[in-house]
């Protein structure tokens, strides 16, 4: 499997992008050029709204409104759009390969759709935008290795990206890689509200509650030890903290927190078009 950082891979051809100007399309394609991984003049990028300002600093981007133009323009067609959308777009892919972007569609019925069995799926997160999302994909048996390093490349220009050994693996981690970074923000969302309610001023509450949240990943993700054993030690102490913590265990926060991540991982599960608003 693949993972971590792989050496530089130059695209034999060109890369589309389907739904360039949506904010997953877009922060990928600002990545590859960005990090010189794909040239200007090999990136073509579709959008009903057509070209906008996304790539204004890149003139040599083609931009189009017809995604059969672009998938018959380009080697590696990137699909970049809502789930429910898939079924709208046209395209023949010819046996080129497809990197689907969108939760709840299957390798299969991408296959079906584009007209090709070299499909990846694999699962963005808001954090693209800021290059630091953890993007797991999944690859058909159609898929060969030099295809592989492709994928990985042009994946991790947004942050990190790992291949994984089953489809199932990547349904689970739509919920929790995909819908994850939404947790965080509830509770940032949560934690300003209290301080509000003791009267702390909004500015001041928000950097306190940013910084401390940014600062606490960066710890762990710095320690050379599981977030567990931090949390043991912490309650071991029996400070502020302790205390703080064990309010939090004693009210159910982490059966909260598995509940959360059970229905995104039903969600992902449910064909596109059987999820309920």
């Amino acid at each position: 499997m693949s993972s971590g950082a792989v050496g530089p891979v130059n695209p034999t051809g060109m890369v589309g992008i389907v739904g360039g100007h949506g904010w997953m399309g877009r922060s990928l394609g600002r990545a590859l050029l960005e990090k010189g991984i794909v040239p200007a003049d090999q990136l073509v990028v579709s959008s009903r709204s057509g070209a906008g300002e996304t790539y204004r600093g890149w003139p040599e981007v083609r931009c189009v409104t017809d995604n059969r133009e672009l998938a018959d323009m380009v080697d590696v067609i990137v699909l970049s759009v809502r789930p429910e959308h898939l079924s709208s777009i046209e395209i023949e892919a010819h046996g080129k390969l497809v990197i689907s972007l969108l939760a709840m569609v299957s390798l299969e019925d991408v296959a079906s759709r584009v007209g090709s069995r070299r499909v990846v799926r694999a699962m963005p997160n808001a954090a693209a935008e800021i290059r630091q999302a953890y993007f797991p994909w999944y690859a058909a048996e159609q898929v060969g290795e030099a295809d592989k390093r492709l994928v990985q490349e042009l994946l991790q220009s947004c942050g990190k990206a790992r291949e994984l050994s089953e489809e199932r693996e990547l349904d689970y981690m739509t919920a929790l890689t995909g819908a994850g970074p939404a947790f965080p923000a509830l509770m940032a969302h949560s934690m300003l509200e209290h301080a509000r309610d003791m009267g702390i001023p909004d500015d001041i509450a928000r950097e306190a509650v940013m910084q401390t949240l940014v600062g606490g990943c960066l710890v762990l993700d710095s320690l050379d030890a599981a977030p567990g054993d931090m949390v043991e030690r912490l309650v071991a102490y029996d400070g502020t903290t302790a205390k703080g913590l064990q309010a939090l265990i004693d009210g159910g926060f982490q059966q909260l927190l598995h509940r959360g991540l059970d229905e995104a991982h039903r969600a992902a599960r449910e064909p596109c078009g059987v999820r309920k608003a």
